[in-house]
């Protein structure tokens, strides 16, 4: 079993409580056997013959075997919770960092709903099994054989008249395991799609109000809920059918018992004190027993919620640190250069033979049809993506052979598609240099034409503002994540589309700003409109994954190419455009 070794291996530093918990389990367990014993004691030499002299000293007995084992019990209890609590910590923290070390091929696979049924409700099954399932199945296990032993010592042929039962029970347990194993499979892939519905819904609210598909979303997640609600009805129905069998096949113990038990003490075989023995711990052969099938149905859970688990928990990013990778000494001066640069996905070319050089402290424009690959190009600078043949040097050295955490410190990136989080506005400006001073975090929002804005929030810059930036409009959130961008003092600034949503004169304030930074910085644009990039050093015009212009703003309007036609376009001489588009 995979799933109980991984379990055992990441109990971590409390796996000895663990231990201690299910030792004393097992014998708590066998402690319910001794009252039984006394019982039998206190009828057979007090009782029957009226003996005084041993009823005090046994009743005591019986009242201190109870105390300490409902004592030791509480001990156990307090032992699995904080071995089961510290596994679930660290095997949480453990997910998660496995999921933030993710690239885009892991995201594609996986859906956010399934993700977080996965680090929450899958890894609380498994927290169950730690602190619940397994000393239940210690305990059924050991308070069954402890009282077969025991009542062995009393009367051996109506102990195996009572064990001959249990063989019945175990085949009606074996077919009702195999019949409910693969419904918590399905049973656990409904849930995933509800989650993934409802976290769709959430976080795509607007979407869905902007088209008025409420009904139709509702619709969806009904249908979702109801297929949840049907296998979890059809997983029940296995298990009632199956539960009165079990449930009569254990109440037989107690008729043979009394039966069988009765015949042998009228024929002298069992003396009175025996036959109570019996009686008294018939359910300590029906209740473990009775036990099997929630117990397996919980167990099966426990393995079906563990799978899930364990391929997050070993899941392996494909973009990571190289063996030979280092930390630079100095800070990166921003030189970066690509060198017969293709990329691939699943076959599809999006990148094919790039090759440009940006010198440091330069500026950069890139311009291209939607799906052209100037977001993918970016995007291989601090490596999101890897590629797929050539090299991308920064300083003339392969990016490949920084850390992540250099490479990535050393590039800022302010995107169109902004994500804000639920925090202060000041805290997500600091986000990518939590070191900063409120009066740097100010100075950055100036030249990022946000302060003014931020500073008429109801708290100021510390307002918290709503998860994606809720409550501020596209070009607030635009000139948020551009001065998040920026407090980072990247050596490396990519601006990919990012004052898409800004007017005219703002995005003008902004690009002069961006030109008398206090750092030096390489600069990367890219944009639809020519106005966001004719100041560039250079412009790259890409047209599916190839450069097919390249030059500065005056060169590329002499060339009377695709960058002139949109010129044209975007300053109102459609007549010209579309002549030099022909």
């Amino acid at each position: 079993m995979f799933e109980l070794k991984w379990l055992w291996k990441y109990m971590g530093k409390k796996r000895h409580l663990f231990i201690i918990g299910l030792i004393l389990s097992a014998l708590t367990s066998a402690m319910q056997v001794i009252n039984p014993m006394l019982s039998q004691k206190l009828i057979d030499e007090v009782i029957t013959p009226r003996k005084t002299d041993l009823l005090l000293p046994i009743l005591g007995a019986m009242l201190v075997v109870q105390v300490v084992r409902l004592g030791l019990r509480y001990v156990m209890i307090i032992c699995l919770e904080h071995n089961s609590q510290q596994m679930l910590d660290d095997v949480r923290k453990r997910m998660y960092r496995v999921i933030e070390e993710q690239d885009y091929r892991f995201y594609g696979r996986i859906r956010t709903g399934d993700l977080m049924t996965r680090i929450t409700s899958d890894l609380d099954l498994v927290r169950h099994f730690c602190a619940w399932i397994s000393y239940n199945i210690v305990d059924s296990v050991v308070l069954f054989s402890v009282t077969i032993a025991y009542l062995c010592t009393v009367n051996v042929p109506l102990t195996l008249c009572m064990a001959a039962i249990t063989p019945f029970i175990a085949v009606i347990t074996y077919f009702f395991s195999k019949k409910i194993r693969p419904m918590f499979v399905e049973l656990r892939a409904k849930l995933s799609n509800l989650n993934t519905v409802a976290q769709e819904n959430i976080a795509g609210n607007r979407v869905v109000k902007a088209f008025a598909r409420e009904p139709e979303e509702e619709e969806k997640f009904r249908r979702c809920n109801e297929e949840f609600r049907k296998k979890n009805l059809e997983a029940t129905y296995v298990g009632v059918k199956f539960t009165p069998l079990i449930e009569l096949l254990s109440q037989s113990l107690t008729v043979t018992s009394l039966l069988v038990g009765g015949i042998f003490m009228m024929n002298g075989s069992l003396t009175a004190g025996g036959l109570m023995a019996f009686s008294s711990l018939t359910w300590a052969l029906a209740n473990p027993l009775r036990n099997l099938g929630m117990l397996i149905n919980d167990v099966e859970r426990f393995f079906a919620s563990c799978r899930m688990v364990i391929e997050i928990f070993y899941a392996q990013p494909s973009i990571v640190d190289h063996k030979l990778a280092t930390e630079p000494k100095e800070r990166v001066k921003g030189d970066v250069e690509f060198k017969n640069v293709s990329f691939r996905i699943g076959g599809t070319t999006l990148l094919d033979h790039v090759s440009f050089h940006i010198p440091a402290g330069s500026t950069l424009g890139i311009m291209g049809t939607t799906g052209s690959g100037k977001t993918t190009l970016v995007n291989l600078i601090d490596r999101i993506y890897d590629v797929s043949e050539g090299e991308v040097l920064l300083d003339g050295k392969n990016v490949q052979d920084y850390t992540l955490h250099s490479l990535r410190s050393a590039v800022g990136m302010a995107t169109q598609e902004v994500f804000l989080y639920s925090e202060t506005v000041l805290k997500n400006v600091c986000y990518g240099n939590p070191n900063l001073s409120q009066e740097e975090a100010v100075k950055y929002m100036k030249m990022a034409a946000a302060d003014e804005f931020s500073a008429k929030l109801p708290d100021g810059y510390e307002t918290l503002i709503g998860e994606r930036g809720v409550g501020l409009s596209g070009g607030q959130r635009q000139r948020l994540a551009l001065a998040r961008a920026i407090a980072m003092r990247p050596s490396v600034l990519i601006l990919d589309d990012t004052t898409s949503a800004l007017d005219t004169e703002t995005e003008k304030y902004i690009q002069e700003q961006l030109r008398h930074l206090d750092f030096p910085c390489t600069k990367i644009i890219v944009a639809q409109k020519i106005s966001s990039v004719m100041n560039a050093d250079c412009i790259l015009v890409l047209d599916r994954g190839r450069i097919i212009e390249k030059g500065t703003h005056e060169q590329l309007l002499k060339h009377r190419g695709y960058y002139s036609s949109i010129w044209a376009l975007q300053n109102g001489m459609e007549q010209e455009a579309v002549h030099l588009g022909a």
